[in-house]
């Protein structure tokens, strides 16, 4: 792959060589710059201006398959051959789930006169593949575009994913992507089979109606020095057999605005930077379309940190501080579904890190994972620990019914869990307030050699949440 990036760099060093020499000599006019194969077909009866090594898996440290992937001799839509891919169950020893890419190994093709990926697909059953796509090549995958839960059936189909914007792809070497599982299957491992995989220029794709943020407007509250994403891009298409077509598309396809750059800056990947007070509405184009939804963020100023811990590093276990070295922890906000409403979690600010909830009822700081034994990470044995420490910024009115129970889970030889409740005037709107907990406080506790959740719900008795939005930092036992 370096090697590869290596012989790109020589190429446009020669060219931009060539043309100053050109210049030099007043041979200007008859410059022609680098084009690139325009090669529609990616696998017919067999791959097409690719190597045979065209498939690239994603990485098996991560889970994926690599065993079932090949071409098949007795299954085809056209011609004599097909794509094959053998889907695992979830136990597979090989690997639960496949996927990956097909990659371009020369200097990639210009794709500016297509406005789609089409392919012919069929499985042994009906069943929903997890993404299909194209524009990732594991290097900058700048233009990637993916369609999510595609539906097979056991008959051959066309499959259509259209182009955001061809102009772009002027030397790509992403030819597709799929990534597969069993959800669908109920655990189940299936085949299905890819033929007749090309761009083209259909010249029947219509209405495209571009997204960001969902197609919402929505408003946000921020920070100076910080950053915030553009969240929620898809663009919808019509095709030709009248349907609707949902696509995801890389931010670099859009081109996003500010209303006010003396507020707020959005790159091309689509981060928003915070740079100054004020309030600014961000809005992007695609193709020349008006992208439905907005993000209207005001700009507060400078965020103001909970105070810097002073306990010795020593005596300190640290789930989440800037302080400390943290321990290792596998999820920040452990989604409790159906029942969770909680969004958020860790949030850059400027050199540093907080957590945010919002839609708060409640969430769980998860640092031993029982439920989903590959994500665990060690317990906390704090038998030889006294306290916890909290510091709690709520961001919103404060009432006096408000209420942030904390609970500790110890998941030893029987499970046991202590609980400690922060009532509403404890807490102050916009304002840190650090607590220093005693461990014996936390009601029911029993047994704390292995600590492995912190679940803060904000729920009163009859269950409804009280506060909803609440900044969270230097979370210890010392």
């Amino acid at each position: 792959m370096k090697k590869i990036n290596y012989i790109n760099k020589a190429l446009v060093l020669l060219a931009v060589i060539s043309v100053m020499f050109a210049c030099e000599r007043g041979l200007s006019d008859d410059v022609e710059f680098a084009s690139f194969p325009t090669t529609g077909d990616i696998f017919t009866d067999a791959p097409v201006g690719l190597t045979d090594e065209f498939f690239v898996s994603f990485d098996p440290a991560g889970g994926a398959n690599t065993q079932g992937f090949g071409t098949d001799d007795n299954v085809a839509f056209e011609g004599s051959s097909s794509i094959r891919i053998d889907v695992p169950a979830p136990n597979d020893p090989n690997g639960g789930f496949i996927g990956g890419i097909f990659l371009d190994r020369g200097t990639g093709r210009d794709l500016s006169g297509y406005d789609a990926l089409t392919f012919w697909a069929r499985a042994s059953t009906t069943a929903s593949i997890g993404l299909f796509g194209f524009g990732t090549d594991f290097v900058e995958n700048k233009y990637s575009v993916g369609k999510s839960d595609t539906q097979l059936s056991t008959d051959w189909r066309k499959y259509t994913i259209p182009i955001p914007d061809a102009s772009k792809l002027i030397q790509e070497r992403g030819m597709f992507i799929f990534s597969a599982g069993t959800n669908s299957t109920n655990g189940f491992g299936f085949t299905f089979w890819i033929d007749e995989l090309r761009f083209e220029n259909l010249g029947t794709i219509a209405q495209s109606r571009p997204q960001i943020f969902g197609g919402q407007d929505i408003s946000q509250q921020a920070f100076t020095d910080t950053t915030l994403p553009v969240t929620g891009l898809a663009q919808i298409f019509n095709l030709e057999d009248g349907s609707n077509t949902t696509i995801e598309p890389a931010a670099a396809y859009f081109d996003f605005e500010s209303s006010n750059l003396d507020v707020a800056i959005v790159n091309e990947q689509g981060e928003i930077s915070i740079i100054g007070e004020g309030t600014a509405v961000i809005t992007a184009q695609l193709n020349g379309v008006l992208a439905e939804g907005s993000l209207e963020v005001t700009s507060i100023g400078s965020f103001q940190f909970a105070p810097v811990p002073t306990e010795d590093p020593a005596s300190v276990v640290s789930l989440f501080s800037d302080a400390y070295t943290d321990i290792p922890v596998s999820r920040y906000n452990s989604f409790f579904e159906p029942f969770q409403t909680t969004l958020g979690g860790v949030v850059p600010v400027a050199d540093q890190s907080i957590i945010s909830y919002t839609d708060l009822n409640f969430v769980g700081i998860v640092f031993n994972d029982v439920i989903f034994p590959a994500e665990a990470v060690p317990p906390i044995n704090a038998t030889n620990l006294t306290t916890m420490h909290i510091d709690v910024n709520v961001q919103e009115a404060v009432q006096s019914g408000d209420r942030l129970l904390l609970e500790l889970t110890n998941y030893g030889a029987s499970e046991t869990v202590g609980s400690y409740l922060i009532n509403g005037s404890e807490l102050v709107q916009d304002t840190w307030v650090s607590f220093d907990i005693p461990l014996s406080s936390f009601a029911g506790l029993t047994d704390m050699s292995r600590i492995g959740l912190l679940l803060f719900n904000s729920s009163d008795s009859s269950n409804n949440p009280t506060i909803s939005n609440v900044f969270l930092d230097n979370i210890y036992f010392y």
